[in-house]
């Protein structure tokens, strides 16, 4: 059985950063549109308040949180206890998309390792905490995280990452633009 609450408390905060796998969800308006679904990783997410939270989001193939999030805030995180007691935890709220070179990143930004991939980070203010059992969430074993986009970003360069997002980051599967193309105009 569910147990809510409209904050993150202490116990929510300490199963949240053992976790090193979350997923985020997101969808447009429009009932026509896709609904984004992204698994996370990297040690790149931070309970900043009971209220709060913050990931750091990295440079990708889309930019479909950040659409969908610039048209309608609405934002769902989920965690898994792959080991010790089974549990899922997801935190439901309305988030914004926070670029470098704005006051809020260098307010941010300190608070996580930033990567040459490091895109953005998404920002939500939490209002409702819900937790069930989990009891069919399978048993896995941490073993590391992969390295495949970092060293990606690194081969890319400066340059190379900026022409990428100017590719493949300004606008999501449905046309919606992102807080880059907005940054853009």
């Amino acid at each position: 059985m569910g147990k809510f609450s409209t904050t993150i408390l202490p116990h929510h905060r300490e199963f949240i950063e053992k976790q090193h796998l979350f997923f985020t969800a997101s969808a447009p308006l429009s009932e026509a549109g896709h609904i984004n679904l992204s698994p996370k990783g990297i040690d790149g997410f931070r309970v900043l308040s009971e209220t709060q939270v913050g990931y750091m989001d990295f440079i990708g193939s889309g930019n479909e949180t950040s659409a969908h999030v610039l048209e309608n805030g609405r934002i769902t995180f989920m965690f898994c206890a792959f080991d010790g007691p089974p549990n899922i935890l997801r935190l439901y709220g309305k988030g914004r998309t926070v670029l470098p070179g704005t006051p809020a990143w260098e307010e941010l930004a300190p608070l996580f390792k930033i990567f040459p991939a490091t895109r953005q980070i998404i920002v939500a203010d939490i209002d409702l905490v819900q937790t069930s059992c989990g009891y069919g969430v399978p048993l896995y074993e941490h073993v590391g995280e992969r390295r495949t986009m970092l060293d990606w970003a690194e081969k890319k360069g400066e340059q190379g990452l900026a022409e990428y997002i100017q590719e493949k980051n300004l606008v999501s599967l449905d046309g919606l633009p992102t807080d880059w193309k907005v940054r853009e105009s």
